[in-house]
């Protein structure tokens, strides 16, 4: 009984731990002295704090950090934490700054009261930084960012959804500084033009994944640079109203391409989708949804040389496009999992639905299909 309870109840708890959820796992801490050394003795159930949409998290990162369980933590998500001030990021700085030594990913998505001054504090603490996240935050600038690019050097995955007010000379910055990135989210961004997007291509060849929803202002002269990325997977190009077919034969050239995201860009033709047919043999995603210059030549050419490897296909809008039937798009397409198509009510308006392989459908948005 007394190895049982020293070394088989200890292991079991350990392994039952590990699959408990974060506020679970304190909540064993306060069921005996015993268990709160038990569980406190394995470092790698301490490694994550997840604080997202909680109430009170400035505070209650602060306390975790205080405690020495949370010495070595990896991974801290805040997002929409949206109480979370630069106050507290300083006191993480001042008092809990060695806890922070080995993190490798923090997620401020949404906590809209931090300011540059609050990514000074709690990046100077982190110089094992490797993926950050600070999505939908208008307060941080190019200040911000070369505060991170100062105190962490390691950063391979960055996201800048909506931060609004970061411009080429922050995109300068980590063009510098980061050439090993492999992931950059730089929707809504925009402040940016072709000169500072030309910087990010031509300095950090590693990209895979690639964000530039919702930017309409780039033209050809940034977008057939993107040929650079021998790497790249994922491209969203998502209103991309300058993006022409001579700048997409340009990108097929990226031939590692698994999901591309063309949705209302609305210069494209055949043209250009049969140049992504030609070179992209990887191809798993499209989106084509609002291009009505591209017709059934387009699905064609894409059914002769990927319809092996295309599972997502997006075509709503594309009224050149005949054969858009459930039927016909399988016949094309024999690997699709989800495929989008417009139809009509018997009001004549117009609603779009996901048809899965196993004959299910879904209305996923009603009525008129909108650009936002």
């Amino acid at each position: 009984m007394e190895v049982w309870n020293r070394e088989t109840v200890p292991k079991v708890m350990e392994i039952v731990s590990n699959r408990l959820p974060q506020r679970d796992l304190t909540s064993l801490l306060l069921v005996s002295p015993w268990l709160h050394r038990s569980l406190s003795s394995h470092p790698s159930l301490w490694l994550v704090l997840d604080f997202h949409e909680m109430n009170n998290a400035g505070n209650r990162l602060v306390a975790a950090l205080s405690a020495p369980r949370y010495g070595n933590v990896k991974h801290i998500s805040l997002e929409f934490a949206r109480d979370v001030e630069d106050k507290h990021l300083e006191i993480v700085k001042s008092k809990c700054r060695n806890s922070l030594g080995n993190l490798e990913v923090l997620n401020l998505n949404g906590c809209q009261k931090i300011s540059d001054n609050g990514i000074e504090f709690i990046t100077y603490a982190c110089p094992k930084l490797k993926a950050f996240s600070v999505y939908w935050n208008v307060r941080v600038t190019d200040l911000g960012i070369n505060y991170l690019v100062k105190n962490c050097k390691h950063v391979i995955d960055l996201n800048l959804s909506g931060c609004k007010n970061i411009t080429d000379e922050g995109l300068k910055l980590i063009s510098e500084n980061y050439r090993e990135l492999e992931e950059l989210n730089l929707t809504r961004c925009i402040k940016l033009t072709d000169g500072g997007l030309q910087k990010i291509l031509l300095n950090c060849s590693l990209l895979q994944s690639l964000n530039l929803y919702a930017l309409s202002s780039f033209t050809d002269e940034a977008y057939k640079k993107i040929s650079l990325l021998d790497h790249l997977r994922f491209l969203d190009l998502c209103g991309a109203q300058n993006l022409s077919d001579d700048a997409l034969s340009c990108i097929a050239h990226c031939k590692a391409l698994a999901s591309l995201n063309l949705t209302w860009c609305v210069r494209i033709t055949d043209q250009g989708i049969i140049s992504i047919a030609k070179s992209c043999r990887s191809l798993e995603f499209l989106s084509l949804f609002g291009i009505v210059g591209v017709t059934d030549k387009s699905l064609e050419a894409l059914s002769s040389l990927c319809s092996n490897t295309i599972t997502t296909l997006d075509v709503n809008g594309c009224i050149g496009i005949k054969r858009r039937t459930r039927d016909e798009l399988l016949q094309l397409f024999p690997n699709l999992n989800d495929f989008f198509l417009e139809k009509q009510d018997g009001e004549g308006m117009n609603s779009i639905s996901c048809f899965q392989s196993d004959q299910q459908s879904f209305t996923i948005m009603d009525r008129l299909f909108r650009f936002y």
